[in-house]
C-alpha cells in the first residue's frame, strides 16, 4: 500500500485505520477498502451511487459476495427476476454464479459495502495474549459480544 495514494490512512504494525470512507476516495464509484487498508484475505469495496443510477448485471466465477447498505436505499435485482429493497443496515448474500444488478432507489446518494471471498468460514479463533485476560470466562479464549457464534 502506498502512503501517498491514501494519505489519511493510519498504518501501524499489523493494522491500518481509515476514519471514514473519504479517506479511501471521493465522489461516485468505488472506494477501494481492500487496497487502501491492505486487506489480503478477501475482497472488499464500498460503492457510492447517485440517485437513479443502476449498475449493469454481473456474476462471478467463484466469489460469493455479501452486500451491506451503509447509507441510502438500494434495490437488488436477481437472475430469477426477483427484486429486493435494502435500506441502511440491510444486507444480502449472493452466490458467485447468481446474476445481480443494483440500483439506487433512494432520495440521495447510496453507499454500500461489498465483501467477496471463497472457501469458507475460519471459525472463532480469537485468543487473549499470553498472560492476558479473556473478555469473559477466564480462559485464554476470547469471548465475543452477546450472540457471537
Amino acid at each position: 500500500m502506498e502512503a501517498s495514494e491514501y494519505p489519511n490512512i493510519k498504518v501501524g504494525e499489523g493494522y491500518a485505520v481509515a476514519n471514514d470512507l473519504d479517506a479511501l476516495g471521493e465522489g461516485y464509484g468505488f472506494r477501494k477498502i481492500r487496497k487502501g487498508l491492505g486487506v489480503t484475505a478477501f475482497g472488499i469495496n464500498a460503492i457510492t451511487m447517485p440517485t437513479g443510477y443502476e449498475t449493469g448485471s454481473h456474476y462471478h466465477d467463484v466469489q460469493e459476495e455479501l452486500y451491506f447498505v451503509h447509507r441510502g436505499t438500494i434495490e437488488m435485482e436477481f437472475g430469477d427476476g426477483s427484486t429486493h429493497r435494502l435500506g441502511e443496515g440491510g444486507s444480502a448474500r449472493v452466490d458467485a454464479a447468481t446474476l445481480r444488478k443494483i440500483r439506487n432507489v433512494g432520495e440521495g446518494d447510496a453507499t454500500y459495502v461489498c465483501v467477496g471471498g471463497k472457501d469458507g468460514y475460519v471459525g472463532r479463533d480469537g485468543r487473549a495474549p499470553e498472560g492476558g485476560t479473556a473478555a469473559a470466562g477466564g480462559g485464554q479464549r476470547v469471548s465475543g459480544p452477546p450472540g457471537a457464534a
